[in-house]
């Protein structure tokens, strides 16, 4: 089966490495953004739309310019949807007045006046939850070691001090509404590595490598939320001696949602089997979740349900995939559908399209 592309993926990549008034990191906060970029738009891998994918580089990720990026975000993609926000730079914990507050510093942040030339978490969350699409995970890399512009020590001149990182409590503020789900690179009171001669973080290492295929254990085509965050979570700590762990919240997440292919699609020969025989419930419930995990948005995914006959005016909406085809096999079973859907025409259809399944072709029709 040739590459289906991912269309529905959009992202912004945000890296800053040289700053214009605070201490500088080094390029491999550069080379992370610019090599999950190519990842997320390879054919071979993650399969995103190149029109998609935005990235701001250094004198390009001021203040102002990162907003923009962030409302056209918001216009760009829609309900159905999958959208990724990545920073990688400085994150300062701002303390001593009434709150305490995290914020990302763009190329232009000043220390003497953050409010005004960085992001704070309040504004961050803001301009996230203007973002439609059902699915957004947001990555943060701002603790970075070596970030000694911002440190325990360091005052603004206002009477408040500037702590290196950024917080739990701003990590959770991210993650909130349904969909949404933040990794960050590190817990709070740690530091995200980047190794002397490597050319990525650690964190981006373990992250690109997941995003290329390993966190598709399943062969499934497909990177999934959680398996993508397991995959990272496992990796990172064995690369530092346990020193560093990434962070996963998400607020209202049902699902093991894709946010990309894996592979550009690819299914293995490989993975479980079904039984040659079942009985008929068992085959229904097998054909659902092998269906889920092919078809992850539903019947009108790749329009299988169209192409085997069915209507999809006849079934009812759902707000997720998995939902979906539980109501639309259901309604297959009592006859319904399409006038000329049937069981035998759906599996038919499936398995042109995924000629190496081996789950698809054990299924018998009882």
């Amino acid at each position: 089966m040739k590459a289906i592309g991912y269309p529905q993926g959009h992202a912004l990549l945000i890296g800053v490495a040289t700053y214009q008034k605070i201490s500088n990191l080094p390029d491999a906060i550069l080379n992370d953004v610019n090599d999950i970029a190519a990842t997320l738009t390879s054919p071979g891998y993650c399969a995103y739309d190149p029109r998609n994918v935005v990235t701001l580089l250094n004198v390009d990720a001021t203040r102002a310019a990162v907003l923009k990026a962030l409302d056209e975000l918001a216009d760009k993609a829609s309900a159905e949807d999958t959208a990724c926000l990545f920073f990688s730079g400085h994150g300062a914990i701002v303390s001593g007045l009434s709150s305490e507050e995290s914020v990302l510093a763009t190329f232009d942040s000043d220390l003497a006046s953050l409010e005004t030339t960085s992001i704070s978490s309040v504004e961050l969350s803001v301009a996230l939850n203007k973002i439609k699409a059902s699915r957004l995970l947001v990555f943060i890399d701002a603790c970075h070691a070596g970030g000694a512009a911002i440190s325990k020590t360091m005052t603004d001149g206002s009477g408040r001090d500037l702590k290196f990182g950024y917080s739990e409590n701003a990590f959770s503020r991210l993650a909130v509404g349904r969909g949404r789900a933040l990794m960050a690179s590190c817990r709070s009171d740690e530091e995200s590595a980047v190794i002397h001669g490597a050319r990525n973080s650690v964190f981006t290492t373990a992250l690109l490598a997941g995003l290329r295929g390993a966190a598709d254990k399943s062969a499934s085509g497909f990177i999934r939320l959680f398996d993508l965050f397991h995959y990272v979570s496992e990796a990172v700590p064995k690369l530092l001696a346990d020193a560093q762990h990434p962070v996963f919240k998400a607020d209202n997440v049902e699902a093991n949602f894709p946010v990309a292919l894996s592979q550009g699609g690819r299914k293995s020969l490989c993975g479980p089997k079904v039984a040659d025989e079942v009985q008929e419930t068992d085959y229904w419930s097998a054909l659902e979740q092998i269906l889920i995990e092919l078809y992850p948005f539903g019947p009108n995914d790749q329009e299988v349900w169209s192409r085997a006959g069915g209507d999809l005016s006849r079934l009812q909406s759902k707000s997720t995939g998995q939902a979906a085809w539980h109501v639309a096999l259901r309604t297959l079973k009592q006859g319904g559908g399409g006038r000329n859907i049937s069981l035998e025409s759906l599996l038919n259809t499936a398995k042109q399209d995924f000629t190496d399944n081996p789950r698809l072709y054990n299924l018998r029709i009882p």
